[in-house]
Parts: structure tokens; C-alpha cells; sequence
């Protein structure tokens, strides 16, 4: 025995003594001449104990059985193999041959024998270790074959799933990493191969300087997902929705997806100067759908639109995806697949990335796992991985979650035919993500017009002369006897020759079909594995559909209310909630007026009562950032979440409401991505304030408001954004609307600051039951979600209707003042009316009305003008609002009206000064700015700088 060995020999001496029969008998036997008799008890000590109970000096070596010593020799040399076999499993992703260029090449030496206690010596010895068995030199070589090839795998990090780690561990060593490929899975990567190449080098001699964002270099990709979509279908899958950037986007389009190459042409040779007009995008940025035949299975492929932000467009593939497994009732998660490609520098460098990952599990947000792959070219523009990250991989930041990353080097296409096997079958059997990090290098610069060697010489000299990936296959699939040489050129000109025929086609054709209505762009439905989802829903003007009923009866309210407030008999309700319950149920009942919480509950529980699906995120939308919703209540003995909402859902209706990570961009995305595959649902998220919208501005000003112009595409999403001035703040006081009303154009978003109750409730079935599908932005209220006087009669639900400006109550009905005698107009949008109003009684002022806009845009002329109608004898106009001038509706508003001659005269504008941040962050400047903004509305001689002319 030697001193190495005295942990273990004391390991089991303790198991002996709890069970003699754990221990082999040869150990038995010694124990028990050490007299331990195996009944639990401790031993005595034959000699004073230094270092151990086996101490040295109790005993002459001559004494210990000789078989006991190779036993314990044996056994702990077997556990210092187990040591290196786990060394190689956890840590032989660092010595894998992955780059290509040999730029990064691991150490020659990757785990010295001498560094385990181990030598020459014991390479013939055999050993079971980690559950293998052989000799060390057989395990030695089936490791490194495994994982330090040409993949390396990291899954040290599933320290948290041990079941999950040695599922891969054993799907890896059992084939050595190596996939079984027959001679036509050979030939199809060939083709896919020699196809990708071929297209790159096509399009850059017959559209030479073009733009195309090449794939040379990475031309795996394609045979990658195309090996992926066939595993994919072979497990189940209908669908797969990708996401990717620019680099070799063209390539996947014509490819993968199939997208026709005289369409891509069209784009390149962009011929068709009025056609794009102030719309359109680039070619590199464009979209498409196609049902594939895929091993006799028709799988649908779609590849969502992405500006060149990059990674946004990750979580509007992932929502587009949970819209469609939640339309199709695909529980499981099962039948649709995102797919997400990425680059290496904006993997690791974009953070809605991380929020993306982090979201992957969580119920409102799961789908089942994606698979991502990044494109790693090793450079980012002109940036190089050690300027653009301070981990080792581009993939370190998704070690947050228990999956596992694939590196592969992109010139082994066998090797990634692997890496996809278990990338596609490990989120098959655990429902989670799955990395696939392809190694490759960028052949031209950023763009086919950029130099690359300005800054990475080294790098591109390499580049240069280097075979492609295709060539140095065609040298293996010869070597192996599976192709000539001469067959894999004749495949190669055949691809060409069909390309030029394709062109050739294009050149001479007349081309009608690029000829689009200037109609059909609104009616554009996307093909889907269930039908044209998109049937009967518009875009295009909002003066070209019309409006729809939104009232509901009052009995009809009257039980939904009843039914929307009621709790399982065994359920402990907050006694606070149970007056709120009662006080809904007495609105259903006509007895009280109906509050902003109450309104929204109802225009919910109607539309899901109509089978509507309805689906809400955002922080804390589940009671409610301002505990107005109580969507659901949580049972105050147990916990339990509870919402009494389920109580009306009729099929095909379904409700989903849930609390969302601390993310904007992220769930913004990911909702707006939903809204796109569920047109027939309401889609909505909650700003906690609506301030923090500013988080998801990416995809504000590239999805959101510009799908429709730049893309064809609609989205009837619905932005709750709580907005006004209440003193709380600089970032809790304004939604930024004057952001949204520069971002208006065509028709292409709705934005609302409505006053009512009643309001919100049309607006919100408005949105559904209306086929015109638009973006809906409702700058909704905080203090009146509580004010006395912003309530609404069950009577306005009832037999109301949606109202573009509300004109003012005063001057209306039996008891209304005289409209001959107002002088001065106010016209305003949102909580500031009730200041307004509330200060005309304390003046008692006949001579001043109030008009509301409630929707800003898209500006309806004749609501406004019929509000205006009573007042003909008014000659000063002033819109107050509560923003600094340089913020708000001032100058949309001012701009609009001017341009429109919606006034007989000069519009002025009561505000707060111009100003850098929306908000003082005093509450007693707040109160004073308040004051002064509320009296010079109605005292000519306070106005001072309050008042802007724009005569």
C-alpha cells in the first residue's frame, strides 16, 4: 500500500464496517485481522494514529496479504484512469481540431499520462473506468477520437443533470463521434456541398460588386440544415421557422428553402424603379415560405424577415413558433421547430441573446427547445475574437442553461452531419436548446466590395489559396471509393448549368410575374401547414374597412361578469380582493360604474367568451403593475394562482397571461412574433411603466412599425404603456408618444391616450373583431385607473361605441351651456382633461370647451370637426399637454392640423418648457409646473412662456 491509496483503502474499511458484504472478501479478510468486526462500531487503533487509521508502524508490509496489496495497486490506478476518462469528457473540447485556418491550434499534448499517476507502463493494462472497459491505450484512443477530433463538446456545465450528460456521453463514445453515413447521404452532402459553392460563385461573376454577404468559406451551413430539416421531419416535425442574419441568407433562400433563383435574380438586377417606392428591402434582408417534400414527408420552411440588427429577429422567430404549437394544440411542443442562425461576434455580443436563453424555459415562453447555430467566422466586420469577447467561446454565454454546445470544425461535413444527430435528438428527448458552433472563415470581407486583408493580412493570406470545403470532400469521398473525381466535376457543372439556365430564363422572360397589384401586398397570406392563416384579415388605409360593433349587451355583461369573478368554493380569496370581486360583480349589474380594471376584465372575458384566443405578458400583468387586474388571485393560504377568467373560455379560445422575465426587448420581440402567427387572437404586452418600452426600441422601429412598408406583413400586437405626469419621475412619467407619432406614416400603427373606462373596452375588441390589423399603441393611465370621474356606465359598454375625439359633455344634452358663447378651445388627450375640467368648475367658465383627441393616429377628420362643429364662434385654439413642448403630441398635432386646415386659426400649445429629460424628479416642482400649465390654460395673462404661438 502506498500513501496514494489511503483514501480509498479507508473508504471501504468505513463501508465494511456499516456492511461487511459491500466490500470484495479479500478486503474483508484484512479488515478483519485488523479486528473490526463489521457491527458498525469504530475499530481500536493498533498504533497511535498520525495521518490515518492505517498509520504507518502498526504493521510490517511482510504482513498485509499480497493479493490485498495488487488489489489496492489495481485499484488505484483504475481510479486515476477514471480521472483522465473524466479529464477527456469534460475538457477534451479544448484540444479538438476546430479551425480550419489552424489559426487557433490546441496544445500538442492534451493529457499526460504522468499528470494522472499514471506511464507507459499501464497502456496495455486493462481497465473499466467511467463504464468502459479495455486497455488504457484502447480507452485513450476511443476519447481522443471522440472528443478531441474535429468536435469538441462541452458538457461539464450539466453539472445540474447528470441524466441528461451521460445520455450524450453514451451517444458519443458509442459511435466515437462518427456518424454511419450511407453512400447516398454521401452523395446528398456532395450536392449540397457543391450547390452552395456553386451559387456564391455564380452570383459574384454574372453580378460582379453586388452585395450578397457571402457564405464562401462556411458553405457547411447548408448541408447542415439540410441534415437537420430531414432529422427534424424524421422525428415528427411539420414545421421549422428560421431566423438568421445576412451572411449567406441567399444561399439558405435558394438552398434550403427553395426560394425560385429567378426571383433572386429580379432582386440583384433590380430593374423595376416604381415598383419599391418608398418601401421594400434589401434582397439580403427578405423572407419566404415553401412546403418541402422532405423524405416523403411535407415539412413547411419559413424564413422570418430580419433588418440587419442582427439578432433581434431571434425572439419574433421563437413567438412566431409558440403562436403556431399553441394554434395547433401542440402541447408537446413537438411539431414546430425555430431554428436560429447566428454569427459568432453578435452571438456573444448582443444581449438579447442572453434574454432569449434565459426565457427558454419558462412557461409563457417555452417552445420546446431551439437549435442555434452560430456561424463562427472568427471575426466580427473587422473585429477579431479577442477584441469582441473575454470568454473562450462566442458560446459561453448559454452555459447559463443545462445544454449542451457542439463545436465542429466546418471542413469535416461527416463531423457535422454529427453534431446535427445530436443536437436534433438531445432537444427531442429533453425539450431544451441545443448550440451547434460551426468553425469556418469569411472568404471575401464583410461585403464582396470590402478588403479584408487591411486588417487581418495573416488571417486572409491563409484565405487565399486555400481549397474549399467541397474540394477537400471530393478528395475524402474519392479516397473512400464513393465517387471519381470526374463525377463529383460533372455534378459541379450540371448545378452551373442549371443556374444558367435559370438566368437565362429570367433575361428573356417578360417578367409579369414580378408585376405586383398595388392591392395585393395587403392581402398577402402566408402559406402554413394548415391553410392560409391570413384569409380575411387586411392592411392597407384605415379609411378602406370599416368599422364593427363593439357593444355588448347588458345582460350579457351582466354574467360575465358574474362568471368572471368567480372562485372555486374551496378557494381562500385576500380579503382587499373579495370587495373588488363584489364591486366587478355590481358593475356587471348596472349598480355601479364601471372602473379602468373592471372595463379591461370585461372586454377580456367577452372576447374570450367568443372563442377568442387572448394572450398578455409583460412584468407583473398578472395582478397588474398598479393592482388594478387582478387577472388572477393566489389563494392566501396555499398560494395557489387562480383566474377566474377560465371560467368563460369557449373554444378555440385560450388564455394565456403570464409574468415575464425583467426583459423588454426580448418579450416585446417575442410577442410581436407571436401576434404575426395568431392574427385571430389578442396579443398583448404591459409596459411596467410605459417609459421602459425604450428597452425594445429595435424592435419598435424595425418590426413593429415598419413590417407592413418594408416587409408586406401585419401585426395586430397591442403595447399597454402606462403615461402621465404624476411626479414620480423622470422614467415614470412619460411613454415617449411623441417617439410613436414620429414613427406614424401610411397607416401603419394606431395610437390611443384614451380618458374612459368605456374607451378601453372598444378598443381593445375594436382591435379583434375588426379584420384591419394593426399595431396598437395605448398610452394607458395610472392615476385614473382609480379616479372618481374616469368611470363609465354600464350603458357606454352596452350601447356605446369606439370614439375617435370625444367632444365636450358640457355643451351637450337638456342642461348644456350654450356653445354660441366659448371663445377659446382646449383641445387635449389623456388624463389631463380631468385637471382641465376640474378647474373650469372651480371657475365656473362657460366660455372655454374641451375637446379630446382619444385617437391620435390614424386621425379620423370627421369625429374631430363635428367635436369642433358646436364652437364656430371660437377663435383661439390651444393644445395643452403635459409634456415639454419639445416631447408629446405638440407637434404632430400642430403639424397635422396646420397641413389639414382643421381650425380657423393659429393653434398655440400650453406645455412644459423644452426640456432634455421628460420629467422633474421633485414632486413638489411637479405639483408647481402642474399648476401653472392648468391656469394658464385658462388665464390669458398667466400664460407667459407656457404659451407657443405657430402662427
Amino acid at each position: 500500500l502506498d500513501a496514494d491509496s489511503l483514501p480509498y483503502v479507508e473508504a471501504l474499511y468505513r463501508r465494511y464496517r456499516e456492511d461487511p458484504n459491500s466490500v470484495d472478501e479479500s478486503w474483508r479478510r484484512y479488515f478483519a485481522r485488523l479486528g473490526g468486526n463489521g457491527d458498525g462500531a469504530l475499530a481500536p487503533p493498533v498504533a497511535p494514529i498520525r495521518r490515518s487509521i492505517f498509520a504507518g508502524g502498526c504493521r510490517s508490509a511482510a504482513t498485509v496479504d499480497p493479493d490485498v496489496m495488487a488489489s489496492a495497486r489495481r485499484a488505484g490506478r483504475a481510479d486515476r484512469v477514471a480521472q483522465l476518462v473524466h479529464a477527456y469528457r469534460m475538457r477534451g473540447h479544448l484540444y479538438a481540431r476546430l479551425d480550419p485556418l489552424g489559426l487557433h491550434e490546441p496544445p500538442a499534448r492534451h493529457f499526460p499520462l504522468e499528470e494522472f499517476g499514471l506511464d507507459e507502463g499501464d497502456l496495455d493494462v486493462t481497465f473499466t473506468a467511467g463504464g468502459l472497459r479495455g486497455t488504457l491505450r484502447e480507452l485513450i484512443e476511443l476519447l481522443e477520437e471522440t472528443y478531441c477530433r474535429t468536435i469538441g463538446v462541452e458538457i461539464g456545465h450539466l453539472d445540474q443533470d447528470a441524466e441528461a450528460q451521460q445520455w450524450l456521453i453514451e451517444r458519443m463514445e458509442r459511435t466515437r463521434n462518427r456518424p454511419e453515413l450511407s453512400r447516398a447521404s454521401y452523395l446528398h452532402l456532395l450536392t449540397k456541398l457543391t450547390d452552395a459553392e456553386i451559387f456564391e460563385r455564380f452570383l459574384h461573376t454574372k453580378f460582379v460588386g453586388a452585395k450578397r454577404f457571402s457564405l464562401e468559406g462556411a458553405e457547411s451551413l447548408i448541408p447542415l440544415v439540410e441534415f437537420l430539416i430531414y432529422r427534424c421531419a424524421k422525428g415528427g416535425v411539420d414545421e421549422v421557422v428560421i431566423g438568421m442574419a445576412h451572411r449567406g441568407r441567399l444561399n439558405v433562400l435558394a438552398n434550403v428553402l427553395e426560394k425560385p433563383v429567378e426571383e433572386i435574380f429580379a432582386e440583384f438586377a433590380d430593374e423595376d424603379a416604381e415598383r419599391f417606392l418608398g418601401r421594400g428591402d434589401v434582397k439580403y434582408h427578405l423572407g419566404y415560405a415553401h412546403n418541402r417534400d422532405v423524405g416523403g414527408r411535407t415539412v413547411h420552411l419559413s424564413l422570418t424577415y430580419n433588418p440587419s440588427h442582427l439578432e433581434f429577429v431571434d425572439p419574433v422567430v421563437v413567438g412566431r413558433v409558440r403562436a403556431k404549437q399553441d394554434r395547433y394544440g401542440d402541447a408537446e411542443r413537438r411539431q414546430v421547430l425555430p431554428l436560429l442562425i447566428h454569427g459568432d461576434a453578435a452571438f456573444a455580443g448582443q444581449g438579447i441573446v442572453a434574454e432569449l436563453l434565459n426565457m427558454s424555459g419558462l412557461e409563457g415562453f417555452t417552445v420546446g427547445g431551439t437549435v442555434h447555430v452560430i456561424v463562427n467566422n472568427q471575426i466580427g466586420f473587422t473585429t477579431e475574437p479577442n477584441e469582441a469577447r473575454s470568454s473562450h467561446y462566442p458560446t459561453d454565454v448559454a452555459k447559463m442553461l443545462q445544454v449542451p454546445i457542439f463545436h465542429v470544425n466546418g471542413e469535416d461535413p461527416e463531423a457535422v452531419v454529427q453534431v446535427v444527430r445530436l443536437a436534433v435528438d438531445f432537444r427531442n428527448a429533453f425539450q431544451r436548446e441545443a448550440i451547434i458552433d460551426l468553425w469556418c472563415y469569411r472568404r471575401h470581407g464583410h461585403n464582396e466590395g470590402d478588403e479584408p486583408s487591411y486588417t487581418q493580412p495573416v488571417m486572409y493570406r491563409r484565405i487565399k489559396d486555400r481549397p474549399t470545403v467541397r474540394e477537400q470532400f471530393v478528395r475524402r469521398l474519392v479516397e473512400l471509393g464513393v465517387v471519381t473525381e470526374a463525377e463529383a466535376n460533372a455534378l459541379a457543372e450540371q448545378r452551373r448549368a442549371r443556374l444558367e439556365q435559370h438566368l437565362q430564363h429570367f433575361r428573356e422572360a417578360e417578367r409579369s410575374w414580378s408585376d405586383v397589384e398595388e392591392n395585393e401586398i395587403y392581402r398577402y397570406t402566408p402559406i402554413s401547414r394548415t391553410g392560409a392563416v391570413w384569409v380575411g384579415y387586411r392592411g392597407g388605409p384605415d379609411a378602406e374597412v370599416p368599422d364593427v360593433p363593439t357593444r355588448l349587451p347588458a345582460a350579457r355583461l351582466e354574467a360575465l361578469m358574474q362568471e368572471a369573478t368567480r372562485l372555486p368554493d374551496d378557494f381562500h380569496l385576500h380579503p382587499k380582493l373579495r370587495r373588488l370581486f363584489e364591486a366587478r360583480r355590481a358593475m356587471g349589474r348596472g349598480e355601479r360604474p364601471f372602473d379602468w380594471g373592471g372595463a379591461e376584465i370585461a372586454a377580456y372575458a367577452s372576447l374570450l367568451s367568443e372563442g377568442v384566443p387572448l394572450r398578455l405578458t409583460g412584468q407583473d400583468v398578472r395582478r397588474g403593475t398598479f393592482s388594478h387586474r387582478h387577472a388572477y388571485v393566489f389563494d392566501v393560504e396555499s398560494g395557489r394562482p387562480f383566474s377566474p377568467l377560465t371560467n368563460v373560455v369557449r373554444p378555440p379560445a385560450r388564455l394565456d397571461i403570464y409574468n415575464s422575465p425583467l426583459s423588454e426587448q426580448s418579450v416585446v420581440g417575442y410577442e410581436f412574433g407571436y401576434s404575426r402567427d395568431m392574427p385571430m387572437g389578442l396579443v398583448m404586452w404591459e409596459a411596467q411603466f410605459g417609459d421602459f418600452a425604450n428597452g425594445a426600441q429595435v424592435i419598435i422601429d424595425q418590426f413593429i412599425t415598419s413590417v407592413e412598408d418594408k416587409w408586406h406583413r401585419l401585426s395586430g400586437i397591442v403595447l399597454l404603456l402606462p403615461h402621465g405626469f404624476e411626479g414620480q419621475g423622470p422614467e415614470h412619467s412619460s411613454a415617449r408618444l411623441e417617439r410613436w407619432l414620429q414613427l406614424c406614416a401610411e397607416d401603419n400603427i394606431q395610437v390611443v391616450n384614451l380618458t374612459t373606462p368605456a374607451q378601453i373596452f372598444h378598443a381593445l375588441r375594436r382591435q379583434v373583431l375588426r379584420p384591419w390589423r394593426k399595431p396598437l399603441i395605448v398610452m394607458s393611465p395610472k392615476s385614473l385607473l382609480r379616479h372618481p370621474r374616469a368611470v363609465s356606465s354600464r350603458e357606454e359598454l352596452a350601447t356605446g361605441e369606439f370614439r375617435h375625439t370625444i367632444g365636450d359633455p358640457r355643451f351637450e344634452g337638456p342642461d348644456a351651456a350654450d356653445p354660441a358663447g366659448v371663445r377659446r378651445v382646449l383641445l387635449c388627450s389623456g388624463k389631463i382633461y380631468y385637471e382641465l375640467e376640474a378647474r373650469r368648475e372651480q371657475l365656473g367658465r362657460d366660455d372655454v370647451a374641451i375637446v379630446r383627441l382619444e385617437q391620435l393616429y390614424p386621425l379620423r377628420e370627421a369625429p374631430l370637426r363635428a367635436a369642433l362643429a358646436p364652437f364656430a364662434a371660437a377663435r383661439q385654439f390651444y393644445w395643452v399637454q403635459e409634456e415639454p413642448r419639445n416631447q408629446g403630441a405638440w407637434t404632430y398635432v400642430w403639424t397635422t392640423f396646420t397641413e389639414r386646415r382643421l381650425l380657423p386659426g393659429p393653434l398655440h400649445a400650453i406645455s412644459r418648457h423644452a426640456s432634455a429629460s421628460p420629467a422633474t424628479g421633485s414632486h413638489a416642482s411637479h405639483k408647481l409646473e402642474q399648476e401653472q400649465i392648468i391656469a394658464a390654460a385658462f388665464d390669458p395673462a398667466l400664460e407667459g412662456s407656457f404659451v407657443t404661438s405657430n402662427r
